[in-house]
């Protein structure tokens, strides 16, 4: 049995990404894991290929455990693995409540982290992971210092995995979009604490370049000319000067 596994699938870029790659590729199933399972369901409707629903809150890394036990018992060939589910913090850290920071490092991070190493065993030569990371993991970024510092992790990582293993033929993309507009926005409190932002994009719009990325065998995937200008920018400025712009857009000291 040939699969796609698609963490953070019950909204938003995960749920994006169910349809692109419902659209792109002939599998026996998805698999579609988020918490909402009334949420997950609603994709059998919508999909042409088989979904499967399993509903799981990844930020109890504890639960990782119920994957595996799924795959042992099914024995599939994972075809491509999305780790789209993810949450953020906006606001001063000394402010914000712990549980919800350390929710996000584990979810952004060890809940991404395991998840690639407990499918792996299950993908071969062609076979490819996918990993949500974000415009925020090139730099430090004060008012989501959690969140960035989660998603510089789930780079890095990507890379140094995706480096491992070309010589077995699986493939590692890292997704490093810019200002996207979902429910993750709302839930972080986005609105309260950042008053500028250049330009939003649609999930839609993350989810289908990182598809056509994928064909090409990028390793990083970014949306938009401005971004990825952005991007090369960031890698050449003093970090201090990149976090004095930040904090000055918005207008934070």
């Amino acid at each position: 049995m040939r699969i796609a596994v698609i963490t953070g699938a019950s909204a938003g870029i995960g749920r994006e990404f169910v349809y692109a790659v419902d659209k792109e590729m002939e599998l026996d199933e998805i698999w579609v894991i988020a918490r909402r399972e009334e949420r997950l369901l609603e994709l059998k409707e919508k999909c042409r290929n088989p979904i499967r629903p399993i509903p799981l809150n990844l930020s109890d890394t504890d639960n990782v455990e119920r994957y595996r036990e799924l795959l042992e018992r099914e024995k599939p060939e994972i075809g491509l693995l999305i780790n789209a589910a993810g949450c953020g913090v906006f606001g001063p850290f000394a402010e914000k409540e712990l549980d919800k920071l350390l929710m996000s490092a584990r979810l952004n991070s060890l809940a991404l982290t395991a998840m690639c190493h407990v499918s792996l065993p299950y993908m071969k030569a062609g076979s490819a992971i996918v990993n949500m990371g974000s415009n925020s993991a090139w730099q430090p970024v004060p008012l989501q210092a959690v969140y960035g510092a989660s998603k510089s992790y789930v780079l890095s990582l990507s890379r140094a995995i995706g480096r491992e293993l070309k010589p077995k033929g699986i493939h590692v993309m890292c997704v490093c979009p810019g200002w996207i507009k979902t429910e993750f926005q709302q839930s972080a409190h986005h609105d309260e604490y950042i008053r500028y932002v250049d330009r939003w994009y649609g999930p839609e719009e993350v989810a289908e370049q990182a598809m056509k990325d994928l064909k090409k065998k990028k390793t990083v995937s970014i949306l938009g000319h401005p971004v990825r200008r952005q991007v090369r920018l960031v890698k050449h400025l003093p970090v201090d000067m990149v976090m004095d712009i930040w904090c000055r857009q918005q207008g934070i000291e």
